[in-house]
């Protein structure tokens, strides 16, 4: 059985209300992560660096359920 594994990223968004990163080439990978703990611990550390700036987000993205659907 595979991990399921979570992927965190960010980036500056056209709008603060979206996920449209503004310049894909510039996309901040933190990391991947075979636990959701795990992820959601190093979004919050990397959304705490950049509390100030509207325009970065981060996301937490579940590549087990892109990888396999029925998981």
């Amino acid at each position: 059985m595979m991990s399921k594994m979570h992927l965190v990223f960010g980036g500056r968004v056209k709008d603060p209300r979206t996920l449209e990163f503004e310049d894909l080439n510039a996309i901040d990978v933190v990391g991947f992560f075979d636990d959701y703990e795990s992820a959601e611990k190093a979004w919050r550390g990397a959304a705490q660096r950049t509390v100030d700036d509207a325009e970065m987000k981060y996301v937490v993205v579940h590549l087990h359920r892109l990888l396999q659907p029925e998981m």
